[in-house]
């Protein structure tokens, strides 16, 4: 029984480190701007990447994030819009229960 343990161990750690070897992908960027999943992210305080909630403070009001993006695009910026995946802030936390985002903007045309 005890090498079947070591092996699940294993297996949990390499999982553990593949989900940490995927970037994050901030929606509020102005290159990965997602329009509703940032507004919900500055709301909640956070945004879900990779399936694990990002706790993230927003120090500016959505309007900013937006405004950063247009000029990102005016001046030739390439957006890959963020992927949104499904989770939600830890209970408790600021901001609308479990739930997340789902995948809302995938494919969020660049706005012009």
């Amino acid at each position: 029984m005890k090498k079947s343990a070591s092996v699940s161990l294993t297996v949990v750690a390499a999982f553990g480190i593949a989900a940490q070897a995927q970037p994050r992908v901030d929606p509020c960027g102005a290159a990965n701007f997602n329009e509703q999943a940032c507004q919900a992210a500055v709301q909640n305080r956070g945004y879900c990447s990779n399936g694990q909630w990002v706790k993230l403070k927003y120090h500016n009001a959505y309007p900013y994030y937006y405004n950063a993006h247009q000029a990102y695009v005016t001046n030739g910026g390439v957006v890959s819009a963020a992927v949104v995946g499904t989770c939600g802030p830890p209970s408790g936390s600021h901001g609308v229960g479990r739930g997340g985002f789902g995948a809302i903007g995938a494919d969020t045309a660049v706005h012009g």
